[in-house]
């Protein structure tokens, strides 16, 4: 390939990016909720944005900045710490659509992070998918169910901020909130399934049983007791009062082995099925007892 090849393909690859940037700039935000820099946020529909939680601050008097300058007056719609996401909502309809990847994120894929960190413009970064993990428990005290890991540099004020691949089309919203600082997205999907719960309820409900528990080999004899290989269950080092793990009569020293016939072999397991979906209703706890399986029905409480 000549010279003259070369740098035409090149200029091609730059122009191209520069234009992925243009339309990820179109939905991406300044967030002025805090006292120290702001940060940023992603378009979640004409009159909601999506944030990282923890830019979030005050709720009251929250600025957002859009591309073509004008400011704007948002509410607080709801809040997911866990997850470190936040709902934004603006009285008025004048928020361009995003537009969403239709290929999830792959551990190798080059990506841009894109923020709007001031009043100045955007800001984009280079970023690498380098894994692609989950479900894990965050710093803020709930399961992230899966998250890009960034080959990237956080800069101030790119928490909120979009995660695009190379047409400009969002990959995932941009945090580091959830792990000490390591540059994490949250896929876009997760994000959108989230921020429709907020949309609706302001809030994420998670189930809780009221036990501490840790997780303890199960040995073959115990196994064939389940009719199944399963070497690891939960084995339940407090049982609290006056919740739905001490109304169905679990006890100190059972071995919960499975959630409605899902096998539990970590607390991560636990903390996922626990989820708004069986919030309030009966579930069957599988456990082992003296050597034995036995079954309590149980009504999932909120957390």
């Amino acid at each position: 390939m000549s010279n003259g090849a070369i740098s035409e393909l090149m200029g091609n690859v730059s122009e191209g990016w520069v234009q992925a940037a243009e339309k990820a700039a179109a939905f991406t935000v300044l967030v002025d909720a805090r006292k120290r820099l702001p940060g940023s946020g992603v378009v979640f529909s004409s009159n909601m944005i999506l944030t990282a939680d923890h830019v979030v601050e005050r709720e009251e008097n929250i600025r957002i900045l859009l591309g073509d300058g004008s400011v704007h007056v948002a509410t607080l719609g709801g809040r997911d710490p866990a997850n470190d996401l936040a709902l934004l909502r603006l009285e008025e309809a004048v928020l361009t659509p995003t537009e969403v990847a239709e290929r999830e994120g792959r551990v190798g894929q080059p990506a841009l992070t894109v923020a709007r960190p001031g009043p100045e413009g955007i800001q984009v970064g280079w970023a690498l998918i380098s894994a692609i993990g989950g479900p894990v428990r965050t710093m803020r005290g709930g399961l992230l169910r899966r998250f890009f890991r960034l080959d990237a540099t956080p800069f101030p004020g790119f928490s909120g901020g979009a995660l695009v691949d190379l047409n400009g089309c969002l990959l995932g919203i941009n945090t580091s909130g959830l792990a000490g600082g390591t540059f994490l997205s949250i896929p876009v999907a997760v994000a959108w399934e989230i921020g429709d719960i907020l949309a609706r309820h302001g809030r994420i409900r998670r189930g809780y049983l009221g036990i501490r528990s840790q997780p303890v080999e199960i040995p073959p004899a115990l196994q064939q007791s389940l009719n199944r290989v399963q070497e690891r269950g939960l084995l339940l080092v407090g049982v609290e009062e006056n919740t739905p793990a001490a109304a169905a009569g679990l006890m100190v020293g059972d071995i919960l082995t499975a959630l409605n016939a899902q096998p539990l072999n970590d607390p991560e397991d636990l903390v996922s099925v626990l989820s708004a979906d069986v919030v309030g209703k009966p579930v069957t706890l599988e456990l082992l007892r003296g050597g034995q399986k036995v079954e309590k029905q149980a009504i999932v409480g909120e957390r």
